[in-house]
């Protein structure tokens, strides 16, 4: 079966309080144990925004060249992703649309090639 990713900027969350994060993560915790359940569950998680290290490997000068990043300067950065496991792509907008759903946000699919 083909393997999707659905991914989440963190700029899509937008401004929320701190009660309304704590009522989406048992949401979205939720949506997780379904995809387990359901055999389609592969991995899931948030990342680190401020204090969590980043890195950037370069390879373009010949050389690999390991620096603290990010990479590229830019105002989106990747907050969350889940991988499934599904078997089409109605399948993986659907889960999506779960994912998105108990978030409060929006998720974009991509399948991998």
């Amino acid at each position: 079966m083909p393997e999707y990713l659905m991914y989440f900027n963190q700029q899509w969350v937008g401004d929320h309080t701190e009660e309304w994060f704590r009522g989406r993560g048992p949401l979205a915790k939720a949506v997780v144990e379904d995809m387990k359940t359901a055999g389609v569950y592969v991995f899931a998680g948030g990342l680190e925004e401020e204090d969590g290290p980043i890195y950037a490997a370069d390879p373009t000068s010949g050389e690999v060249l390991i620096t603290d990043g990010p990479y590229v300067e830019s105002k989106e950065f990747l907050g969350g992703f889940a991988v499934v496991d599904v078997p089409d792509d109605e399948t993986a907008k659907m889960w999506a649309g779960k994912v998105a759903e108990a978030c409060g946000w929006p998720h974009e699919v991509r399948r991998f090639k």
